[in-house]
């Protein structure tokens, strides 16, 4: 799981460094590179304050790595590290970035037609992610009903004595 959150947290903030080093025009299409500074939440919800977005980040990454260290299946620990991985790649954003310590600016760099708004790898990461490990707990749960039901069904009912 620590290889999955390392190569999800490098791979957000390889490109973000990319993407700053290269300092792209803003691209136009239905794809386009558009830097962009994010202080608040998904979408700017809250950037007006970026020191209360950064601490519910962090209660939030807590929250999703002790579930991912508590999970019982397999998939979808692995999931959840991807989500972990994308948190902390955002995070670190907002702690190390200008202006200062819990107040910067997360880089979200893609751009998609009709989306609204920007996003980064990290972003990716926390919303497939969490996509999947929904899907993947619904799934191990339905197997864990219908291995109940089975064993339920293989008992022989109990019979009285006439």
């Amino acid at each position: 799981m620590a290889a999955i959150v390392a190569a999800v947290l490098a791979a957000d903030q390889v490109t973000k460094a990319l993407v700053l080093a290269a300092r792209p025009p803003g691209g136009t299409g239905w794809l386009a590179i558009r830097l962009v500074r994010n202080t608040g939440a998904s979408g700017g919800l809250a950037s007006g304050y970026p020191v209360l977005v950064t601490l519910a980040a962090i209660a939030i990454t807590g929250f999703a790595a002790a579930v991912m260290v508590r999970v019982r299946g397999r998939v979808t620990a692995l999931i959840l590290a991807v989500v972990v991985g994308g948190a902390l790649g955002n995070l670190a954003d907002r702690l190390l970035r200008a202006p200062g310590l819990g107040r910067g600016g997360v880089v979200d760099w893609i751009h998609v037609a009709g989306r609204g708004g920007s996003f980064n790898i990290a972003d990716l990461a926390i919303q497939l992610g969490a996509l999947g490990a929904v899907v993947a707990m619904i799934a191990t749960r339905e197997k864990a009903n219908e291995k109940a039901k089975g064993q339920a069904g293989g008992q022989a009912p109990a019979q009285g004595r006439g």
